[in-house]
């Protein structure tokens, strides 16, 4: 279970946060912090794994408790959640380090929304402190939320889908002595014709060889193959 505690000094509003976290699986709230003495000792006593904290309180301010938290408590993650609309008060939050930065009135699809993000990026973190020394750019992108770019990705040309073309490729890499693009059709669901057009296209990209096999009755029939070679890679290159 995540540990949560709640510093928002209207009680109302910090009910209602409480009810929210216990909405989402995977959390608890581990106490409710309504003024600056009660942040700071909750905060050092409890150690809880997320703060969820506002900006305006009558005896001290939320980006200073931030900075108070960052120099202190480096486990401790942050999601503010305030009627703060100023850019600099949110310029601050994310220099501070906040995961995420919720304006109020809060709706429970976009808090829910965050927290699901949270379990994700706090799972992977535990997972990989246990698993892992040293990480990769591609583990940093997934865990951000980027995709990486697509590279070396073709330009299809018109009437060559991605997903029907690797729906044949994978046919012809299955049948290793040849099919013919009706027997591709048929394992697909699409026509002769249009089995042709594909198969025709990857041999045009060198990807399948294509022959002639004269069957019982001389009938010339075409028969594709998968390249030896691995899918991109061309002799001598």
């Amino acid at each position: 279970m995540i540990r949560v505690l709640i510093i928002e000094d209207d009680r109302r509003i910090a009910e209602i946060n409480r009810r929210f976290v216990e909405k989402v699986n995977g959390y608890e709230v581990v106490g409710i912090a309504t003024n600056a003495e009660e942040a700071s000792e909750l905060t050092e006593v409890l150690q809880p794994d997320v703060l969820l904290l506002d900006v305006y309180f009558p005896d001290m301010n939320g980006l200073s408790f931030l900075k108070w938290v960052r120099e202190r408590f480096s486990n401790i993650d942050i999601i503010m959640i305030t009627a703060a609309r100023e850019v600099d008060a949110l310029k601050q939050a994310l220099h501070g380090g906040v995961f995420d930065y919720i304006i109020k009135p809060i709706m429970f699809d976009r808090f829910a929304e965050t927290l699901h993000r949270y379990k994700e990026y706090y799972d992977k973190m535990q997972q990989w402190m246990k698993e892992k020394e040293w990480i990769d750019q591609e583990d940093v992108d997934k865990l951000i939320g980027r995709e990486a770019p697509v590279r070396d990705q073709p330009m299809l040309p018109k009437g060559i889908q991605p997903l029907t073309l690797e729906k044949v490729l994978m046919v012809v890499k299955r049948c290793q002595d040849g099919v013919t693009a009706e027997e591709v059709g048929r394992q697909i669901g699409t026509s002769r014709t249009t089995a042709r057009r594909y198969l025709e296209y990857l041999v045009s990209t060198g990807q399948v060889l294509a022959d002639i096999v004269y069957g019982s009755v001389g009938r010339p029939e075409r028969i594709y193959k998968k390249r030896a070679f691995p899918l991109g890679a061309f002799p001598g290159t």
